[in-house]
């Protein structure tokens, strides 16, 4: 496969691990919106110790392409979407958040030699009795950095910042998710749910990929079919109709 130009090697490889694990899918979905979309996403598709760890990596890669300066990582216990589009809460304790936020920590260690890199998840229901607490994992103190793996409607970012108010040495500074869709959040408005999550809270939102970035790949490759020709066309398509101005 010929590189793409515009992409990083971590894109590459998020883009080619996420269809390899059947994360990304391709085909004809309808989103929660009601919106005929011909790409799916679900993080929950990297159910795998490899594949968990490879994702880390492109999460830890992209962090340190973005500059982004934290002194600790946060994983919202309850994961906002069952994939971009669709929401629903899960059960306690069972987000993406709590996995991905133990896994960039350990990158950082791992890579980087970042051994002190705190993380920390919440719980739904405070405890009054054991470890207590509505916070399990190293203090939110200083700079707090959210990771999670899209936003569809800043829920997750929005009940970090009112946890956040109980823990006034800590502050979120920003953002990283694994996609963003860069379509317009509804009828009403030109902006996407990144794009408004990030007005609403004055905050950095950062991704390892866009749907840009999907096309890029695809019109790139050579050797390799990761995302079917067929589909080019459609995605471009999507893009036109429902993409956000960047």
């Amino acid at each position: 496969m010929t590189a793409s130009q515009n992409l990083s090697p971590y894109q590459i490889e998020f883009i080619k691990l996420a269809v390899e694990a059947g994360c990304l899918k391709f085909g004809e979905f309808t989103l929660k919106s009601g919106r005929k979309s011909p790409y799916f996403f679900n993080a929950g598709g990297f159910s795998k110790g490899g594949q968990l760890l490879k994702m880390a990596e492109a999460y830890v890669d992209a962090i340190v392409a973005e500059g982004i300066q934290f002194d600790v990582i946060f994983g919202p216990a309850y994961k906002e979407s069952t994939g971009a589009g669709c929401v629903r809460r899960t059960p306690p304790n069972t987000g993406r958040g709590i996995p991905l936020c133990a896994a960039v920590a350990m990158v950082f260690a791992l890579k980087y030699g970042r051994d002190d890199v705190p993380y920390a998840f919440n719980r739904k229901e405070a405890k009054d009795h054991g470890e207590g607490g509505q916070i399990i994992g190293g203090p939110l103190k200083g700079r707090v950095l959210l990771v999670d793996d899209v936003i569809t409607a800043g829920t997750a970012i929005g009940e970090s910042v009112e946890l956040l108010k109980e823990y006034p040495e800590g502050e979120l500074v920003g953002v990283m998710v694994a996609l963003d869709r860069q379509e317009k959040a509804s009828l009403e408005t030109d902006k996407s749910a990144v794009q408004l999550a990030s007005e609403k809270y004055n905050i950095s939102i950062h991704s390892i990929v866009q749907l840009e970035s999907i096309l890029t790949y695809a019109g790139n490759e050579s050797e390799e079919e990761v995302v079917p020709k067929e589909m080019v066309e459609s995605l471009r398509k999507y893009q036109q109709e429902y993409g956000v101005r960047k």
